[in-house]
């Protein structure tokens, strides 16, 4: 097997403020893997808060793709996986594009090929696994979140997902009561990003629960679950641990102790360990959330191709970007959709640069 690296810039269509940071734009990396006329892509992007730079993942996909070459075909890379120490961001790259290859090579999309490693017992819709996904709104003003808000409803949208943590807590109730009020039909979920405090938390989380909030994804500050854990027993809304909740053994120490946790693919190491996270939690209380970072429609794809699996799903990465470099599983209208295509069902619109690995 032969692999090839591209890297390229994505720039939002707006800059998004959360609470610990402004994002305005981030570099992804593609890899690409070719066995017999055959190529399988996978996407990991550049991260601040997960350590994730530019050099440092072209360096890690280099050294990966060069590890791929020692087997005779994707199917024994993907079973066993090349050798080495990866960031889990870098595992979800390698595996999807491994995953995208042996779709192609058996002529299957790679939620068929996921259902077969898994405990899956009931067969995917016709035509791909679907979902009702979030659209995220920034930290603005509350004037410019209800245009937001209305635009999205207009479009389909029925699921709204708010940042929080804005210096002045007043300022995030705002921007809720606006939203409700300009799409009163969608759903709410709220992502302060852990700027609250627990005090805060015990005095705000009612006040959104007035507000009609349905879920709220990381109140406290991470490094801390039992903290989350005791916020959770008490909290009159279900609460999601998400940068608390990165590795299985994380899951494994929230499962029943919260009520959902985000599973993000680049956090916990690609699809076959976020259906271990989905068995780990499955009757525990503990609901699974699929997230991402801001990524083309490469990145979001393997997710997509689970997110029939979720009770919740944020897969609107793609959809921030001001040109997106890829095409394949929708979301204008508020709904992801995988394909039956073979692989993940993607296809490139224009290249970037290339290197050869």
């Amino acid at each position: 097997m032969k692999a090839t690296l591209r890297t390229v810039r994505l720039t939002l269509a707006k800059p998004l403020r959360i609470s610990r940071s402004t994002m305005s734009a981030r570099d992804a990396v593609w890899l690409t893997v070719e066995h017999e006329g055959l190529t399988g892509h996978g996407e990991a992007v550049t991260s601040v808060y997960y350590g994730l730079n530019t050099t440092e993942l072209e360096r890690q996909l280099y050294e990966a793709g060069l590890a791929l070459g020692r087997f005779g075909d994707p199917e024994s890379a993907l079973r066993e996986g090349p050798a080495g120490d990866r960031t889990p961001a870098v595992t979800a790259a390698v595996e999807a594009a491994l995953l995208d290859l042996c779709g192609k090579r058996s002529g299957l999309p790679v939620h068929r090929l996921l259902d077969a490693k898994s405990a899956r017992t009931a067969p995917t819709a016709p035509g791909g696994p679907s979902a009702r996904t979030a659209r995220t709104i920034g930290i603005v003003p509350a004037e410019r979140a209800a245009a937001q808000a209305r635009s999205l409803a207009d479009s389909g949208f029925t699921v709204i997902k708010v940042k929080a943590g804005a210096p002045d807590p007043k300022d995030d109730l705002d921007r809720i009561r606006a939203i409700a009020s300009a799409a009163p039909r969608a759903r709410l979920l709220l992502d302060p990003n852990g700027a609250w405090t627990t005090a805060q938390a015990l005095q705000l989380l009612p006040r959104y629960a007035e507000l009609g909030v349905e879920a709220v994804e990381q109140p406290v500050a991470p490094g801390d679950p039992e903290a989350l854990a005791r916020l959770a027993e008490r909290s009159p809304l279900p609460l999601i641990a998400d940068e608390d909740a990165v590795t299985y053994e994380d899951v494994r120490r929230l499962a029943g102790r919260v009520h959902g946790v985000n599973v993000k693919l680049a956090k916990c190491g690609g699809p076959y360990a976020a259906l271990r996270i989905a068995e780990l939690i499955a009757g525990t209380g503990t609901e699974l959330m699929l997230g991402c970072l801001t990524a083309s429609t490469l990145g979001l794809a393997p997710a997509v191709h689970l997110a029939d699996r979720a009770r919740w799903a944020d897969l609107d990465g793609h959809l921030l970007l001001a040109d997106d470099p890829w095409t394949g599983i929708g979301g204008a209208d508020g709904v992801v959709r995988a394909n039956d295509l073979p692989g993940l069902g993607v296809r490139e619109r224009r290249v970037g640069r290339e290197d050869a690995a």
